[in-house]
């Protein structure tokens, strides 16, 4: 049975996609052994990449305890937990669950998962932080902690390996604190010193949108509580999606959630791939009509012509097509091989 850990005052969410295990390294060392919260850490990460391996390079830079955390697993201070490989990592009071459930921005774990999560259960106890990152995954998590009376921290764009992600943080909220990493443990002592966190009301969409996550499953009722429906289908699963009333993001009622800029990425995505394949069907197409000219000295000359002209209109669309690919700006997003998370 599941016991709320009274001894849990402060939640510290952290944050982190392209260029974050660096960071996230600079970033533990700077937290005292006496530090009085628990840490929980989503670093975006290939399927394939290996949550133990990363768990020890932590723990080579922090006196804290680190483990990766089980589904149920009480909470305790003084502890930072990595989110595994291809789960999400949520909080309820005094625990932790993982799940599989729906991705959002193509992610799980999910950034905002977490900080959703956490706001959720701890509300003004919560202090998020976001790291090095592409796009704006992070933001609508962010946006979470504050409403529920929480705290945020950015990494100082300037030094930040990829500045996305604090950016998009610094130009849509209003931000507490963005600083270099090697400020924020002492922010964080001093910030736990002179004061004890209280607990405040959680706005309605933001507890349906961690209730979502959590029960890994939705429906039409709970996403039309959060905005409009719109024309556009999810990439994920091609469900209908509502555009979030109180951000700029995407919800389809199977769970799936984009922000504005990742869902134009995967929309591109989805453009290329459909040029790939009709560059691919007309090909084939102009092979056969080259295989049928081989055998044409049965045809009339009409015949062999128009063919040829077939033949000539084929390579003219195969030629538009590929000109069309070369000008699609389709590399800059969180897919690109060398810029998603961590391969260990």
């Amino acid at each position: 049975m599941v016991t709320e850990n009274a001894e849990v005052k402060n939640i510290i969410t952290v944050g982190a996609s392209a260029g974050g295990l660096e960071a996230i390294t600079r970033l533990v060392k700077t937290f005292n052994r006496d530090m009085d919260a628990a840490i929980f850490i989503v670093l975006h990460l290939s399927t394939v990449s290996k949550s133990d391996v990363i768990i020890d390079i932590i723990r080579k830079n922090t006196f804290l305890s680190c483990v990766i955390p089980t589904d149920q697993q009480e909470i305790e201070n003084r502890t930072i937990y990595l989110a595994p490989t291809d789960h999400h990592l949520l909080l309820e009071k005094g625990h932790i669950r993982i799940t599989k459930g729906a991705t959002e921005n193509r992610y799980r774990p999910s950034i905002d998962v977490l900080f959703r999560s956490a706001a959720t259960a701890y509300s003004g106890c919560v202090t998020g932080i976001i790291l090095t990152g592409l796009l704006d995954d992070g933001t609508s998590g962010m946006n979470a902690i504050k409403r529920c009376g929480g705290r945020c921290i950015v990494q100082d764009p300037e030094e930040a390996a990829f500045p996305d992600m604090p950016v998009s943080v610094l130009n849509n909220i209003t931000v507490d604190y963005s600083v270099p990493i090697t400020d924020m443990g002492a922010i964080l002592s001093d910030l736990y010193s002179r004061s004890v966190c209280q607990q405040q009301e959680v706005p309605a969409e933001v507890r349906l949108e961690a209730d979502i996550a959590r029960r890994v499953t939705s429906n039409i009722e709970d996403i039309a509580q959060l905005g409009d429906f719109t024309p556009l289908t999810c990439p994920e699963c091609g469900g209908v999606m509502v555009k979030v009333e109180s951000e700029p993001r995407y919800r389809c009622y199977t769970g799936h959630a984009f922000t504005e800029k990742f869902l134009e990425t995967e929309q591109l995505k989805r453009i290329e791939e459909s040029l790939w394949v009709s560059i691919r069907m007309m090909e084939e197409r102009k092979n056969l009509l080259l295989n049928m000219q081989s055998d044409s000295h049965l045809e009339s000359d009409r015949e062999i012509r128009r063919r040829d002209e077939r033949i000539d209109n084929m390579q003219l669309h195969i030629i538009t097509l590929r000109s069309t690919l070369l000008g699609m700006d389709t590399n800059d997003g969180p897919n690109h091989p060398d810029k998603n998370g961590v391969n260990v």
